[in-house]
């Protein structure tokens, strides 16, 4: 069958593709940015879509001659209306999947409670509506907590479980959570895909395991092999205000953490396992939640995270590409330029350029990296502790702490895109470059595109500092790539 995939370089849905070539399907991705599919390893494997879900021209090419269409897209993290944004997503796709005779339309929506509903949720659950009514055979899937490498819910347990020997938590601590494995969510959205044509409804999907949402984190610590966490459940801590806690002690931005408390403050256990009598259980059952923390902290150990929750753009961060050269002209534009020449060949440099951020930090002051991480959460930014997905290699789209890979020529050439909260909009470029004497040239340049007088006073305000932490990175790399070339071997005599 042919599968249509929207959100296809998300988390749910980079880990879907694979899955479903594995299945023997076709796939079309269905993307906004193909950019960020040039380093993906299945890429070739499919075709790709650009377009967006407003826009029903693109959506009526991309369904052309499809079977399934997977929608996997929703605005958490997002601002603005994304209540009216979604609703007409979702028309969009539904009217053109009715239009194009698809047969089947599967959707990845949350578990909720009846009654008042947060904004997020009531508007995952309009969406399902919205598809289910189509006249196209929809299965809405509806997840509880996923757990996996990378996935948002996870990270958050974890650094909250981590960072903190003591955790004062509001009331939703003690409620009732059933999460899922990430595994078994692909094995019911790739099984979602052969469901008879009569099924159109909602599925509840869950794991074996109900489990308190203090004793979700309990039991990471010891899988972690940290002591149990002692959890005092406070009732003053309200959903804006732990928000701004989460935000604060883990690399989840505000934005993100808002929806994902919103839908922590009733029980979230499924309702009904009826997808049971359409669809069996994986092979060896549903994963129970503590290996499926085992797995997740073994893929983080490995740098096998196949997709994140960071490199989904969910944070609202800005998408604007590093104008060239010639349209600078009419912009005010300022430029911290730096070089060095070095003895250690152009390998062992890019090696340390590319393994930037994250734990090997950015070799110039942490003190001072670390505080205006701290700032940038303070004002609702991602923050310093988003880290990187690999801890050495760097695709096209990554998140590397509060910058974004925009482009990378492996061996050469690192562009990062800044989304930390700014006056304005900045760019980090890093190269490295042979010399012929089989040393290497780095080259480091830091770009600073001001918004008014803010932007303006914030460049010279930071200027004196710029002259000492971008020096002393320069200096720092250039010695660590010297450090980490292997000593030459000695010619047998």
């Amino acid at each position: 069958m042919r599968m249509l995939v929207t959100g296809a370089t998300g988390y749910i849905g980079g880990r879907l593709v694979p899955k479903l070539l594995e299945s023997g399907h076709d796939v079309r991705a269905f993307v906004r940015n193909p950019a960020k599919m040039r380093d993906v390893p299945w890429a070739r494997d499919v075709e790709v879509v650009v377009g967006d879900l407003g826009d029903r021209d693109s959506l009526a090419e991309a369904m052309r001659d499809v079977d399934v269409v997977y929608y996997l897209v929703h605005g958490m993290g997002s601002g603005g209306d994304f209540e009216t944004a979604e609703r007409e997503s979702a028309m969009n796709v539904a009217r053109a999947a009715r239009a194009a005779g698809v047969a089947r339309i599967v959707y990845l929506g949350g578990l909720h409670p009846d009654g008042e509903l947060s904004p997020h949720l009531r508007s995952r659950a309009e969406v399902g509506r919205i598809l289910i009514e189509s006249g196209v055979p929809t299965a809405a899937l509806q997840a509880g907590v996923v757990i996996g490498s990378g996935s948002a819910s996870f990270e958050m347990i974890r650094h909250l479980t981590d960072v903190l020997p003591y955790m004062p938590a509001p009331r939703w601590v003690r409620n009732f959570i059933q999460p899922i494995a990430v595994r078994d969510v692909l094995h019911y959205l790739v099984e979602s895909a052969t469901l008879p044509p009569e099924v159109n409804r909602t599925f509840d999907i869950g794991g074996p395991d109900v489990l308190r949402y203090g004793q979700m984190m309990n039991g990471y610590a010891l899988e972690a092999g940290l002591k149990q966490r002692p959890i005092a459940a406070l009732p003053v801590l309200t959903p804006w205000l732990a928000s701004q806690w989460v935000n604060l002690v883990t690399p989840i931005p505000r934005s993100l953490a808002v929806p994902i408390i919103a839908s922590l403050q009733y029980d979230c256990v499924i309702h009904e396992h009826d997808i049971g009598s359409y669809i069996p259980e994986p092979e060896g059952g549903l994963t129970p939640y503590r290996r499926a923390v085992r797995l997740a902290l073994e893929r983080v150990r490995d740098g096998e995270v196949e997709t994140s929750w960071q490199n989904s753009s969910v944070d609202g961060a800005p998408a604007n590409l590093l104008p060239s050269d010639p349209d600078w002209t009419g912009h005010t534009v300022y430029v911290d330029l730096k070089s060095k020449t070095t003895d250690a060949p152009v390998e062992s440099l890019w090696r340390v350029i590319e393994g930037i951020g994250g734990d090997n930090g950015w070799y110039s002051l942490p003190v001072a990296w670390a505080a205006r991480g701290v700032l940038d959460k303070l004002v609702g930014g991602v923050g310093l502790r988003r880290g990187r997905r690999n801890a050495e290699r760097l695709s096209s789209g990554d998140a590397l702490d509060f910058w974004r890979v925009e482009k990378i020529d492996h061996g050469r050439f690192l562009r990062l895109r800044a989304e930390m909260k700014l006056p304005g909009r900045a760019w980090l470029e890093l190269s490295a470059d042979p010399t012929d004497d089989g040393g290497s040239h780095y080259t480091q340049r830091a770009v600073f595109f001001p918004t008014g007088l803010g932007g303006r006073l914030y460049w010279f305000a930071i200027l004196p500092f710029h002259g000492i932490i971008f020096e002393s990175m320069a200096a720092k790399i250039t010695q660590k790539a010297l450090a980490d070339t292997p000593s030459p071997t000695p010619a047998n005599v």
